[in-house]
């Protein structure tokens, strides 16, 4: 990104500044929750909100929205300028453009942008944005996850290339009526997009308050200058690590019912390369794209984006660097090589919608790679999420829902592994039990803790949850899920995680049917039973080095099993559930 000269400006108008636009995109972010219909955006906050300056650097993002929506809207506006310039077609004010092309900068086709160009004095001086994931888009089968057998970008739903949804403020009125026609659930649907112009249209006006208070030569030199800043921050964390290239591996499930290899045991190899202050993440050596299934990642809008996540977390821990502007400035030291036709730089039209899991293997491999110069800011494997699109029909019309299942983290230096949370580049919410019967013919039986099942080590890995739901009147279900055959990793003599699994039972005497961790839309009667178990994270560091009272907690817990106490970890725990010191230092000095 070529730097431009501003003109100088002092730190304490720079933090001024810096105040006023993170407010803009937090307002954004909290007006456009309020807005929603779905709980997708309501409840698990699976949106962005930013503004972008002329330049297409992002200036601000909504903090408390997911890195994976956030993230990408620099690539979606310059997806959006570069079709623009192709059609000879330009921006007006008035304008509220349509955008969801995973092959122009959007994270999936679920997630679909709108994007207010924002004039001052009849100049444009850059772009108020909001990305959120809609419950269906108009794909093959209901909702807008579990698309796993999507075979092209064609089958995965409705493609919006830089749609001028308003033009110079005038409603296009037959691209509303076409969303309204080809969409399951409309009025949900159609209400969170309109929520979403909404939500952009604050973001302008708050964007032209801040010009008009500070003046644009103010504005833009303040933003400059926090670039610059993150920039350096970002430097400075590359620049203590050991220049060298350091490669890890990790694999996808792909499709594990699959009878073709290539669907299956999906390679992502990462080779991090340090040289002074600049970084180089090669993806060379990750498998091959799967042309016929869904499960490639854009390299712009969700691998660049799990990289850049997951470095900036890693590198520059906020509880040790405390806050610091995010926006574009972080990513100039960061380069990215992904050779075309791999699942991490798929050519059009390979299909990408189910790409969630794959990046976050990205990330996950990522990390582990970055183990071998900062031990101390990895956790161990981390147990990828699953999520379920549930869906039926009801007086006509269709109800469509989403379930996030979270993951887990692996143990980390210090810290045990974290239970039940969304991991890596996702940040969103699980749906409250009482919401979800609320509104759909669902019931959720049970949502907790897996028992005894988390890895061993000093830090022991995180664990994964158990969810078991209901129909209460026929529908359908999909699933898009990973971590079914290969467990997290262990790190620096931590064991690995454990496995996720999916299984179903038609009937309450039937017994369970273990399914595939991705799975297209299957018709379920009223009654079916799924249950969803989620996968556990690495452990951290040597077994027989935790804490005997923390083993003994965890076996009251239900975490672990008394003879995995004496197994995994050399602690002999008395029938009074405490602690036999003296067996247990007999056994350790034995294993050491």
């Amino acid at each position: 990104m070529t730097k431009v000269q501003s003109k100088k400006i002092d730190p304490i108008t720079v933090q001024v500044v810096l105040g006023a636009l993170e407010n803009v995109a937090v307002e954004m972010g909290h007006k456009l929750a309020r807005m929603a219909y779905s709980s997708i955006i309501r409840e698990s906050e699976d949106f962005g909100c930013a503004l972008v300056d002329v330049r297409g650097q992002q200036l601000c993002e909504s903090s408390h929205s997911t890195p994976l929506q956030s993230g990408p809207i620099p690539g979606y506006i310059k997806g959006i300028r570069q079709i623009m310039e192709e059609r000879n077609d330009t921006f007006y004010p008035g304008d509220v453009i349509m955008h969801n092309s995973p092959y122009h900068g959007a994270s999936h086709g679920p997630d679909v942008g709108f994007c207010i160009p924002v004039f001052y004095q009849d100049e444009l001086i850059g772009f108020s944005f909001t990305a959120a994931h809609h419950l269906d888009i108009g794909a093959s089968t209901p909702g807008s996850c579990g698309i796993v057998d999507a075979v092209d970008a064609y089958a995965e739903g409705l493609q919006f290339k830089a749609i001028k949804v308003y033009e110079k403020g005038v409603k296009n009125r037959y691209v509303w009526d076409m969303l309204s026609d080809n969409i399951r659930a409309p009025k949900m649907v159609v209400g969170d997009m309109e929520a979403q112009i909404a939500a952009a249209k604050i973001g302008a006006q708050r964007y032209l308050e801040i010009i008009e208070k500070f003046g644009l030569d103010t504005v833009e030199a303040a933003s400059e200058e926090l670039m610059n800043y993150s920039e350096k921050m970002m430097r400075d964390a590359i620049k203590k690590l050991p220049d060298g290239e350091y490669t890890a591996e990790g694999f996808l499930d792909g499709y594990l019912d699959s009878s073709d290899p290539a669907k299956k045991d999906l390679r992502i190899k990462v080779t991090v390369k340090v040289h002074g202050s600049e970084m180089t993440v090669d993806l060379t050596g990750t498998s091959p794209q799967v042309t016929d299934r869904p499960v490639n990642m854009p390299l712009m809008g969700t691998v660049d984006i799990a990289i850049y996540l997951t470095l900036r977390s890693i590198l520059l821990d906020s509880t040790i660097y405390g806050s610091f502007p995010q926006n574009s400035g972080l990513i100039r030291p960061i380069h990215i090589v992904a050779p075309k036709g791999t699942l991490c730089n798929p050519i059009f039209p390979a299909p990408t919608i189910a790409r969630f899991n794959s990046g976050n293997m990205v990330a996950d491999t990522l990390m582990k790679a970055l183990a071998q110069v900062v031990p101390h800011q990895v956790s161990a494997g981390v147990g990828n999420l699953q999520v379920v699109a549930f869906s039926g029909e009801k007086d006509e019309n269709y109800w469509v829902y989403m379930d996030i299942m979270e993951g887990s983290y692996g143990g980390r230096y210090g810290k045990d592994g974290m239970d039940a949370v969304d991991t890596l580049y996702a940040n969103t919410r699980n749906n409250p039990i009482e919401d979800i019967e609320s509104h759909y013919p669902l019931r959720v039986n049970r949502y907790e803790l897996k028992d005894n099942e988390c890895a061993p080590g000093k830090w022991r890995g995180g664990i994964g949850s158990i969810r078991e739901i209901s129909f209460l009147a026929d529908g359908s279900f999909s699933v898009e899920a990973d971590g079914h055959k290969f467990a997290p990793w262990g790190f620096d003599g931590g064991k690995a995680g454990s496995v996720g699994s999916l299984s179903i039972r038609e009937k309450e005497s039937d017994e369970p049917f273990k399914l595939p961790s991705k799975l297209p839309n299957r018709i379920a009667k009223a009654g079916s039973n799924i249950e969803l178990a989620g996968p556990g994270g690495g452990g951290y560091g040597n077994p027989f080095e935790r804490d005997p009272e923390k083993v003994v907690s965890d076996f009251l817990d239900g975490f672990i099993l008394k003879e995995k106490a004496f197994e995994d970890y050399g602690v002999v725990i008395t029938g009074s559930g405490e602690v036999d010191y003296q067996k247990t230092n007999e056994i350790r000095n034995r294993q050491r």
